[in-house]
Order: structure tokens, then C-alpha cells, then sequence
């Protein structure tokens, strides 16, 4: 049974730091590249960022480039999410998600979660102004 599981969540004030964390189990993580999804109340879920195991090529949604960082632990079946300069607008729940595809010839594949194979629960993230 597929499991990922997210962690280091919680609320900051803007301007702060949060590193989330998703620990997956049940399938081989080396064949799969890891996302990001976030979803604000009312809205649907939105991509945030994704990385590959092959080529460990990274892909972010234009609103969090610069500030979000993912990153993998191939050893630990872990991916990352260290998000920066924090904005009221980053308030959302927070999903980690599994993909057994590591490429696709059109890059917006990457950011469509039915694409994903597996998801955790959900996190959230809350930042006050």
C-alpha cells in the first residue's frame, strides 16, 4: 500500500520560512517524480512544484519561483518543499504527490494532478500579514 505522508506545516507571518516534508513508502521511489500541489478554500488544487528523479530536473509554478525550493533524499524515500519569503497568498493546504512518469514531452503534464498517481493527505500552511 502506497503511502505519503507530509509533514512541517503550520502557520508563520509573512516574510518567514517553512520546509515541508512528505516521506513515502509502499513503492519504489527511485521510479517516480515527487510534486507539490497546494489548494486554497474555494479554489482548485494548483501546482506548485516537481522534481525527477532522472536528470533531477525541476519545475515550478511561475508564483513560487525564487521563493520554494524541492528537494529529494533517494536513500530516505523523501522529498522537500523549503518555501521562503512566505506570502498571505501561499495560505493553502499543502498535498505531496507521486508520478511514475518522470517526463513528458509537453512540460504542462507536469502540472496537472491528474497526472499524479499518489497523494498524501494534505498539510497546512498558514501565513498571517
Amino acid at each position: 500500500q502506497v503511502q505519503l505522508v507530509e509533514s512541517g506545516g503550520g502557520s508563520v507571518q509573512a516574510g518567514g520560512s517553512l520546509r515541508l516534508s512528505c516521506a513515502a513508502s509502499g513503492l519504489t521511489f527511485g521510479n517516480y517524480a515527487m510534486g507539490w500541489f497546494r489548494q486554497a478554500p474555494g479554489k482548485e488544487r494548483r501546482f506548485v512544484a516537481r522534481l525527477s528523479w532522472y536528470g533531477g530536473n525541476t519545475y515550478y509554478a511561475d508564483s513560487v519561483k525564487g521563493r520554494f525550493t524541492i528537494s529529494r533524499d533517494d536513500a530516505k524515500n523523501m522529498v522537500f518543499l523549503q518555501m521562503n519569503s512566505l506570502k498571505p497568498e501561499d495560505t493553502a493546504l499543502y498535498y505531496c504527490a507521486a508520478d511514475g512518469n518522470q517526463y513528458y514531452s509537453n512540460s504542462y503534464r507536469y502540472t496537472v494532478a491528474y497526472e499524479y498517481d499518489y497523494w498524501g493527505q494534505g498539510i497546512q500552511v498558514t501565513v498571517s500579514s
